[in-house]
């Protein structure tokens, strides 16, 4: 009998020869680390390197140049693993195959090197996607799964709560219990809203006996106007808005592209369908019904709805070192933009050759690309000035030259009056001197200074003062001057009456010739090759059918691609585009997405966690008319979703990551949120929409804020008065690529380079010390005890426990309450024996000792978690 430690000798050696194991295919195994370091010399150029083409195993027993490649069952006389072995290839040192990858290989051709099936005869000018690239999730049809059945059917409210708790049972789990009627309202109020809930929904709530209470309330808070300043805010960041090009350190403005972020908003208040929303932004010039020079507002708002394709980096308007460049960076941003937000792909990665993991070519990138290239002609490139389309209608034009008439009318009146004043004028000071020289001086007067002869001429010289013009009238007659000012303000102010010139950055596609795409080698624009016409992507085409892209439309003015793509993403066939809206819906409210990297679907992201209840949610997305507001409803009106944050010691350990749902997700409220919840609380926020960004500056000593700098006061640090606009909400703040707000940037709002595929909260000291000294929170810490000290001016007890009720939104427990009365007590007590909070005689100080020692509390409590996070 052999002994324990024969027997594991013996198991270690097996495994290491990979007995016992797998069969490894080249398909499966092999290929995807041959297409990740070798194909792009070895298989993706019309010419391949050494004569060696590693797309087919036949190829690779054939060989190149320097003989077979490999040799079935040795490794070690197989050219091509010696060469991977040494490290010889590839050439280069950052792409050299990792240890396990190596094994893999010497794996593969030790057991055979076998393939999962007959290969193909030639491969041809296509693209070879093989059955198992085909059969990835992220491009099977969205087919509507049955709901699962579960053990405890009491936690199930909708289907979302049966796909997972069918999981959570399967491990031996539950939902956690909901949680708390004060938590609940909060977390829906800033989930929805993204500010604090009015005090009495909660109360409101509780003392409801109608079990559609928390159904009515999500109802009423999807109806409010806040909820697109939300929700709108989340597709800016997919969007990429911007109020600044970027690109370079110059950073223009761009004074217009409000207009887009204002279309956002309104259309999720609106409840727009999702399909058509795509729809607009892609394609908004091509709907467009009235003439370009007198639009409609209808069609006004769909080219708002073309800044989609207008927010990516551009440079193109100011010094670049390279123009061309600059002008393809901006469309391979655009369309990177495009492909993450709506796909979940990086298409980009194919710009300069064949993805190296998942089945797009880089003739896949530049047909796609070949579906914007006639409105972004990088050959015959508008400037972002060039881009403005004025919004002057007929009736403007019209309304603008009768009021024009009626100050040419004043016009014609001050010339008259001026004219007489000036010749009054000099007749007074011709008055003055010798009657002999009246004559030529005023035959020299009534004609132009240039033809007078060389007589009234010396006249005018000798005797300057007879040198009466308009420019000058001020200086003999001012009361005439008064008047006339008077009368030329009257035509000014007429003319103001003039409907203003405005404009939209919009994309437009002219219906000039198409320009031709090609293939860029190597993603240089220097090296043009094969032409290609618009299409999707070839993975998409061969799973689900759809048909291509026209080259052009016979119904349309332009060539139609955007909106025949547009069409195409919205076709209730297509795999990918109602995936990937309803993923990032589910990570908006549950802090992380059924599938965790949201703008990559391919092989390098997760898996979604729950791929049935994914493509149940798309498919209720898609038969719902894209209605995102009854996807919303179905997410908070779950179990799931209502639960509380997770306290399961033993689930912890289990499901370390909470991709199991069995409790909520503790979450930290975003940069754009914590701004906003301080203005609300300290009741200062300015709730007016829409309109021309907030602008920011910096301040004396370099932080961006918001506010004006008065470049006319003289001196450094002087601001503009805002008149409250500095008090709207942060999505209406000017967004400058190089002059994010100093405090939203501490809490991680995203730089738009070119986009936000998701935010990523963190937790840094920076973070504690901005909360300790920030001028703005020590304002609106004050702000809150001036306006309790107001309400409870007699009862400390009142204004304590209102602080919490107002701050973190739920009453204050008996301990809380004792703990800070005894902490206003002794700050109060510090605070006077400090000379800013005694009285000067008569002069009272600006705040008491109690006020600003209730100040103070506040601000601790905006600076906690509680206030911090989301329960």
């Amino acid at each position: 009998m052999m002994s324990r430690g024969i027997i594991i000798a013996l198991l270690l050696a097996f495994a290491a020869n990979g007995y016992g194991q797998d069969e490894v295919h080249f398909e499966t195994d092999v290929r995807g680390i041959f297409k990740k370091h070798c194909f792009h010399c070895h298989g993706e150029e019309e010419t391949v390197e050494g004569g060696l083409d590693l797309r087919l195993v036949r190829w690779m027993i054939e060989g190149g140049d320097s003989g077979p490649a490999i040799v079935a069952g040795r490794s070690e006389t197989s050219l091509i693993y010696q060469r991977l072995e040494s490290h010889e290839m590839p050439p280069d040192a950052s792409k050299q195959l990792s240890t396990e990858e190596l094994a893999k290989v010497k794996r593969w051709i030790d057991g055979g090197a076998n393939t999962a099936r007959p290969e193909p005869e030639t491969l041809g000018d296509e693209y070879l996607i093989t059955d198992e690239e085909r059969a990835h999730w992220a491009y099977q049809p969205i087919n509507r799964p049955e709901v699962p059945r579960v053990k405890n059917t009491a936690a199930v409210a909708n289907p979302i709560d049966a796909f997972l708790l069918v999981k959570l049972e399967k491990h031996g789990y539950q939902f956690n219990e909901p949680a708390t009627p004060d938590q609940l309202v909060r977390r829906l109020s800033l989930d929805l809203l993204g500010l604090p809930p009015e005090s009495q929904w909660s109360s409101e709530l509780q003392a409801s006996e109608d079990p559609e209470g928390w159904n009515k309330l999500v109802d009423k808070l999807l109806a409010s106007p806040h909820y697109g300043e939300r929700w709108g805010r989340h597709w800016l960041d997919v969007a990429g808005y911007a109020d600044s090009e970027g690109y370079s350190d110059v950073d223009a403005e761009r004074p217009h592209a409000w207009r887009y972020r204002d279309y956002v908003i309104r259309a999720l208040n609106d409840g727009m369908p999702f399909d058509q929303f795509i729809r607009e932004q892609l394609a908004g010039d091509e709907l467009v019904s009235s003439p370009m020079n007198d639009l409609s507002p209808e069609d006004v708002k769909l080219l708002a709805a073309t800044g989609f394709l207008r927010m990516a980096p551009d440079g193109t308007g100011g010094a670049v070192d390279d123009a061309q460049q600059a002008r393809n960076d901006t469309i391979a941003d655009t369309i990177h933009i495009v492909s993450s937000s709506l796909m979940s792909i990086t298409l980009s990665c194919a710009q300069c050759h064949d993805h190296r993991y998942d089945p797009i070519s880089q003739a896949d990138y530049y047909r796609f690309r070949a579906v914007f290239d006639p409105a972004f002609d990088w050959q015959k490139w508008k400037n972002p000035k060039q881009r403005l389309i004025s919004l002057y209608t007929d009736a403007d034009r019209q309304a603008a030259a009768e009021i024009e008439k009626e100050a040419k009318v004043i016009d014609a009146a001050v010339i008259k009056k001026r004219n007489e004043f000036i010749q009054a004028t000099f007749e007074e000071q011709l008055a003055k001197l010798p009657a002999e020289i009246h004559e030529v001086a005023r035959t020299g007067f009534a004609i132009d200074a240039k033809k007078r002869t060389p007589e009234q001429k010396e006249i005018f010289r000798k005797h300057p003062n007879l040198n009466v013009s308009a420019g000058s009238l001020y200086l003999y007659n001012r009361k005439a001057d008064d008047e006339l000012k008077k009368m030329q303000k009257k035509a000014t102010d007429v003319r103001a009456k003039k409907p203003k010139q405005q404009y939209v950055r919009a994309l437009i596609e002219t219906s000039e010739q198409i320009p031709t795409t090609r293939l860029f080698y190597r993603g240089d624009y220097a090296q043009p090759k094969q032409e290609l016409t618009p299409a999707g992507l070839t993975i998409v085409r061969q799973v689900s059918g759809l048909p291509e892209i026209p080259v052009t439309s016979e119904n349309l003015p332009t060539s139609g691609r955007r909106l025949a793509l547009a069409n195409y993403l919205t076709d209730p066939k297509h795999p990918l585009t109602a995936r990937a809206i309803i993923n990032r819906v589910w990570m908006h409210h549950f802090g992380v997405g059924l599938v965790t990297t949201p703008t990559d679907f391919g092989v390098l992201g997760e898996r979604p966690t729950h791929p049935e209840l994914l493509d149940w949610l798309a498919a209720e997305f898609i038969e719902s008319g894209w209605d995102l507001k009854h996807m919303h409803r179905l997410i908070l009106t779950s179990n799931a979703w209502r639960q509380a944050v997770r306290d399961d010691a033993e689930l912890q350990i289990d499901d370390p990551d909470n991709r199991w749902y069995g409790g909520a997700r503790l979450r930290r409220l975003d940069a754009e949120t914590i701004r906003d919840s301080l203005l609300t609380i300290s009741g200062e926020l300015n709730t007016k929409q829409f309109g021309p960004p907030v602008p920011v500056m910096p301040d004396v000593v370099g932080r961006i804020v918001v506010g004006e700098e008065n470049t006319n006061a003289g001196r450094p640090g002087a601001v503009v008065d805002m008149k409250g606009e500095d008090l709207r909400r942060s999505v209406f703040i000017q967004v400058r690529r190089s002059r994010p707000l100093s405090m939203m940037e501490t809490f991680d709002q995203p730089a738009m380079s070119p986009n936000c595929d998701q935010r990523r909260p963190s937790t840094s000291a920076t973070q504690s010390l901005m909360m300790l000294n920030s001028v703005e929170l020590i304002d609106r810490s004050r702000k809150v005890a001036s306006n309790l000290t107001r309400e409870f001016p007699d009862d400390s007890t009142k204004r304590i426990e209102s602080t919490w009720q107002t701050i973190y939104c739920r009453a204050i427990e008996k301990q809380e309450l004792v703990d800070a009365q005894a902490f206003i007590q002794s700050v109060t007590e510090d605070l006077e024996k400090q000379a800013a909070y005694q009285a000067k005689g008569k002069k009272q100080p600006v705040r008491s000792a109690d006020e600003e020692a209730l100040a103070v509390l506040c601000q601790v409590l905006l600076s906690s978690n509680e206030f911090l996070y989301v329960q």
